[in-house]
């Protein structure tokens, strides 16, 4: 809308608090701001004090200064996983050429945010999900990234890592919360899908086999970057060396929590 009402504005926070929504007054001009009518605006109000996730009634969010659809079956980009952008960004150049993998591709939004700062490497997104996938592809079309695609396959299939060669680096946010875990979601956090969330009973399944089947699909001195939970540096760490990687190291995010962890191939 165009016009921020200040009585509309107020009985929308009003409505949020009624909810228990902690940062009401905020996220009432956040929907004033993207809302197409008055109407509109009450609709996604009162679904958000039922803490649907606000990122999907709007429909986008931001990641990386980059607007990502978003909506039912997709994870929804978080500003901690920026740091794992940051993370390739540092350590791999922009190479003519040059190919990166990013799995678990969701929204595409870790793709999309590197391909935007390196135009010269070829993006490559990868989910087993069609929901994610297709918002993946609208968000590439949006920005109109060339350099990056996103193609439906399973990660933990060895004839998937078979088909992708010589990459200068993998990147992942891959399932990783625990079974406990699971059982302590908060409820905004219910409403995005399970597949996307939970890395079995210790959380790990998806870094061992991410790393034991794609370690040989890098080349020599590949990068592999994975965002991890604030707890399990020292397992995923643990991984990688099992795995033959060197210059392990965990990344902390700007909440000072371990986020992500890179490990060199070869």
């Amino acid at each position: 809308m165009k016009q921020m009402d200040p009585a509309l504005l107020r009985e929308l926070i009003a409505v949020l608090q009624s909810g228990g929504i902690e940062d009401a007054e905020l996220e009432a001009k956040w929907i004033l701001e993207d809302a197409a009518s008055e109407a509109h605006a009450r609709d996604i109000a009162a679904h958000r004090a039922k803490h649907e996730p606000l990122q999907y009634l709007l429909g986008k969010w931001e990641f990386y200064g980059l607007t990502m659809f978003v909506g039912a079956g997709v994870l929804i980009p978080r500003a901690d996983t920026e740091t794992l952008v940051d993370a390739v960004l540092s350590r791999i150049k922009d190479r003519k050429g040059q190919q990166i993998a990013d799995l678990c591709t969701g929204s595409g939004c870790i793709a999309l945010a590197l391909a935007q700062h390196m135009p010269q490497t070829a993006f490559t997104g990868i989910d087993i999900s069609e929901q994610a996938l297709a918002y993946a592809l609208k968000n590439q079309a949006y920005h109109d990234m060339q350099n990056a695609a996103f193609l439906r396959a399973d990660v933990l299939s060895a004839e998937t890592a078979a088909q992708h060669q010589r990459l200068a680096a993998i990147v992942c946010n891959p399932p990783y919360l625990t079974a406990a875990d699971m059982q302590q979601l908060q409820t905004e956090v219910r409403y995005e899908p399970e597949t996307a969330l939970y890395g079995d009973t210790d959380g790990l399944h998806f870094y061992r086999e991410i790393t034991r089947l794609w370690k040989g699909s890098l080349c020599a001195g590949g990068l592999l970057a994975y965002e991890i939970g604030c707890t399990q540096g020292k397992a995923v760490a643990a991984i990688l060396a099992e795995n033959g990687f060197t210059g392990i190291e965990v990344l902390r995010d700007l909440n000072g929590m371990e986020r992500v962890l890179l490990g060199t191939h070869g």
